[in-house]
């Protein structure tokens, strides 16, 4: 059917905005940590059992369960699993979120940290994980709760090294255009507790890790910088990237010289896979992208709509992401109207001094590409509810956006260009805020297809 025809078929006005991200909210809802967590871990009190993903673990009578866990899910984590463990076992632990994604927790002791950039919080809560970890008994399980954020949120400090020097590479790598696996092979290697340290200092006790993926392909060695997953990833490859990205010469000489060290032998590499001291250790992975997805398909079908599902594993750059999204929805030939989904992880080369993230960015290179399409609506979104260093989880924007903002004597290109999303959108209209959302496996890309507006 041509959207011609389509256009003389009768019809019913939608909302596509309101659907857009009714659509996202319940791909969000569908991995929120009171869905997984009730869903993964199931106790059975009389036999102190605690059955993890089919795998079930005794509990002997005067063993402790620690939860442990980092990322900006990890404090909704907790709250699940504590209310299911509470009354029935000895618990103690803590967990470390970002600022504002804080909830009461009754036994476990919750810690707020900096993200993106680490701080002082960050360095604490390392410290004391690894404190905790020295005081597990052989006979205790450790639950530990990982999600997005956790290479931050978990930071330490090299010896003869800085805080601000740790912080000005963080930053430099998230500007760089470095992906996500690239970032934390080389946040692993100036670390003490990720890289499958922290299973390392928990050993010789049972660890379990229940996982949230913000990483394209789920690899649990990557998502967050994988404290307790074997770390295939080198000194060498982390020398690579620093050079890849020109970073040898923004990376401070105390830095520098600890990866040196590492690339020499001098200072030990990461455990690897079928280190003995990861034998008791077992990581489940409970949150993805793609049941984010698959949710968003179901509710965008509820509404009237046709999914397609086209990928859960979309990466490269925002501009050439959004021009390609934009040029499927035009060749798109099915039933309408039409919802397709993509999801993953899309990287910015920060050059100008402005303020947005990654899902702004894409959703204004896109409401570029499709103002001549009235029929176009794009969302870019991040399922944690934020998205770089601002309020926003992203952006909706269609062809009215573009028109209005010129209406207003807003040059999108110049906002594009500067990496100042995030204020176009303020003005423009568009920016979709949630609040935190408590979880996080990664982002969405949604684009609606219809007539002109209406519904067929």
């Amino acid at each position: 059917m041509s959207y011609l025809t389509a256009f003389f078929m009768p019809v019913n006005m939608i909302n596509t905005t309101a659907d857009i991200k009714d659509i996202f909210m319940q791909g969000v809802a569908a991995v929120h940590p009171q869905q997984l967590i009730r869903k993964n871990v199931e106790i059975m009190p009389a036999s102190r059992v605690i059955n993890i993903s089919g795998d079930s673990y005794a509990i002997a009578e005067h063993a402790v369960v620690w939860i442990m866990g980092a990322g900006k899910a990890a404090a909704a984590m907790a709250q699940e699993l504590e209310s299911l463990l509470a009354g029935h076992f000895s618990l103690q632990g803590m967990v470390v979120t970002k600022y504002g994604h804080a909830l009461p927790l009754q036994q476990v002791e919750l810690v707020e940290a900096g993200h993106p950039v680490p701080d002082e919080q960050s360095v604490a809560a390392s410290v004391k994980l690894l404190e905790m970890a020295a005081k597990v008994q052989r006979n205790d399980l450790v639950i530990f709760l990982l999600s997005g954020g956790a290479s931050a949120l978990l930071a330490d400090v090299p010896a003869h090294s800085s805080l601000t020097e740790v912080q000005q590479l963080f930053e430099a790598l998230l500007k760089s255009g470095a992906d996500i696996r690239e970032m934390n092979t080389v946040r692993k290697h100036l670390s003490g507790i990720k890289g499958g340290l922290l299973a390392r200092s928990i050993y010789p006790a049972t660890l379990c890790t229940l996982v949230l993926s913000d990483v394209v392909g789920d690899d649990l060695s990557v998502i967050g910088s994988g404290p307790t997953v074997a770390d295939p990833s080198t000194f060498s490859d982390t020398m690579e990237v620093l050079r890849k990205y020109h970073l040898t010469e923004k990376i401070s000489t105390h830095l520098l010289q600890h990866i040196e060290n590492g690339v020499a032998g001098r200072i030990p590499e990461t455990p690897k896979p079928g280190d003995p001291s990861l034998l008791h250790t077992h990581n489940y992975l409970t949150g993805t992208n793609r049941i984010a997805l698959e949710a968003a398909a179901e509710k965008a079908r509820d509404l009237g709509y046709h999914p397609v599902l086209l990928s859960d594993t979309v990466t490269g750059d925002v501009h050439a992401v959004a021009a390609d999204l934009v040029q499927t929805a035009l060749r798109y030939n099915g039933p309408l109207p039409a919802c397709l989904l993509a999801g993953g992880e899309t990287t910015v080369k920060v050059t100008g001094n402005g303020l947005g993230g990654r899902n702004q960015q894409l959703a204004l290179a896109a409401g570029i590409a499709l103002e001549p399409y009235p029929f176009l609506t794009f969302l870019s979104g991040g399922t944690d509810g934020s998205d770089g260093p601002t309020n926003a989880a992203g952006a909706i924007v269609d062809a009215s956006t573009i028109k209005n903002a010129g209406k207003m004597q807003l040059d999108p290109n110049s906002f594009l260009q500067r990496n100042d999303a995030w204020h176009f959108f303020s003005k423009a209209g568009g920016l979709m805020i949630t609040g935190p959302t408590q979880t996080n496996v990664m982002d969405l890309m949604i684009m609606l297809i219809t007539v002109d507006g209406l519904k067929i």
